[in-house]
């Protein structure tokens, strides 16, 4: 049985996510093509609001956890 990927907007939403929680720029984006690199930097944007709002550490994993899981 062949395993599905991911979708590749989902994974980098969720790649700019964990940039954003961990307080990295916006500039470290790797995707040049606009709508993955838009869906990076939303999940970017979601990440350094989490951090502001003090979800590192464990909190932060369970956020993830629920983005992952509604995305």
């Amino acid at each position: 049985m062949r395993r599905l990927k991911r979708d590749p907007l989902e994974r980098a939403f969720l790649r700019g996510y964990q940039h954003g929680i961990h307080g990295k720029s916006r500039d470290l984006c790797p995707f040049t093509l606009s709508s993955t690199r838009q869906a990076w930097i939303n999940g970017w944007r979601e990440g350094r609001g989490d951090n502001w709002d003090g979800l590192t550490g464990t909190a932060g994993l369970h956020r993830l956890n629920e983005l992952h899981a509604v995305g």
